[in-house]
């Protein structure tokens, strides 16, 4: 087995490529920066460039077994996006110039995965319908999920390659310069409150219910599916097991960041963190953590967390749930608590010097 990871320095490929190493499975991370992990093979790729896309499966993929497509393009700003038809020819266009060559040269080729979301059930642009199952038939909205989708079921069944498609909900995990990384948002919002004495206010509206999932079960999940004949060319949501509220978690966020939570002062970070570079600076330095930019730490990653923050809102969303129970029939059955996973991550982060440790 051999495994390609594109998107690998995002917060799913990531997961893949740690989970793989520690599984002794031979991978290569592509991307256009590398992953931020040690000991990984890392072949920088642009899949928007066609004829690049050619070279590296000539030059590093005739022998791949299994891909795991995890890129993704978000336009800058993110939510705008996605409703954005440039936006959704820009994710076919990629995923195509990638299967154009491995159609021809993949021939060790097996299965492909492939990622999608919340959105596949309209949950960004009505309310969806609870909980979402992958049976229903597809929400009547232009989607690059879709596309992508239906493109790779013609290259499947012209190529016999197996595949499963995913639907993560709200993904925790590491990633640098990540669109939707509510982790790292969340992190840093704490790490500049903390710096400057402030309490952990709550910056959001009424919050919704809502689920994670966490990006190393995620992880253990795809390498699953490949040796379990009820994923074969099947979709699969996926989730942690349990619901929560953004601001009934804050107190346990409040602990992990050993801050007061404040009274609630509603803003948008997207406005109000990203001129704290120069503040982001000063906390690098008295912790010695790596030298990261606030936005290579975050990405686009506030505008993220001020939709799931439902911030400037006085009204809860609707919910967006997802039944996990199709994925539970076919095998998989792990489940981890939400709380217990932020505090794991966080940990990590602190490990990794990335973010400040809070008690230290």
């Amino acid at each position: 087995m051999k495994v390609a990871v594109f998107g690998g320095s995002g917060l799913v490929g990531r997961a893949v490529l740690e989970d793989l190493t520690t599984a002794g499975i031979a991978c290569v991370a592509l991307s256009r920066r590398p992953p931020d992990l040690s000991n990984i093979h890392f072949v920088a790729l642009d899949l928007t460039d066609s004829s690049q896309c050619q070279t590296i499966v000539d030059s590093h993929l005739k022998d791949v077994t299994h891909v795991v497509y995890a890129a993704l393009y978000e336009q800058p700003g993110l939510i705008a996006g996605w409703q954005n038809n440039e936006q959704m020819q820009k994710n076919l266009t990629m995923l195509s110039n990638l299967l154009a060559p491995l159609s021809k040269h993949g021939k060790q080729l097996q299965h492909i995965t492939l990622l999608q979301g919340t959105k596949a059930y309209g949950a960004h642009v009505a309310p969806m319908k609870i909980p979402g199952r992958e049976r229903e038939p597809r929400h009547p909205h232009k989607n690059f999920y879709w596309l992508q989708e239906d493109l790779l079921r013609e290259k499947a069944s012209q190529h016999d390659w197996a595949f499963t498609i995913w639907r993560p909900q709200i993904i925790f995990g590491h990633a640098l310069n990540a669109p939707m990384n509510m982790l790292a948002a969340l992190g840093a919002y704490a790490a500049l409150q903390s710096h400057q004495g402030l309490s952990l206010s709550y910056p959001g509206g009424p919050s919704g219910v809502m689920e994670a999932i966490d990006a190393d079960m995620l992880a253990r999940a795809i390498r699953f599916a490949w040796s379990n004949d009820a994923f074969v060319n099947e979709t699969f949501n996926i989730t942690n097991g349990d619901v929560f509220r953004m601001q009934d978690i804050w107190p346990t966020l409040c602990d992990i960041f050993n801050l007061e939570a404040g009274p609630a002062a509603p803003r948008l970070l997207s406005e109000t963190c990203y001129n704290q570079e120069t503040i982001w600076a000063s906390i690098v330095a008295r912790h010695d953590l790596k030298p990261h930019s606030l936005r290579q730490v975050v990405g686009d990653s506030f505008f993220y967390a001020d939709a799931l923050l439902n911030a400037g809102s006085t009204q809860p969303p609707p919910p967006s749930l997802l039944s996990t129970i199709k994925l539970r029939e076919a095998g998989f059955s792990e489940c981890v608590d939400t709380e217990r996973m932020l505090r794991r991550w966080f940990a990590k982060l602190q490990d990794l010097a990335i973010l400040p440790n809070a008690r230290g």
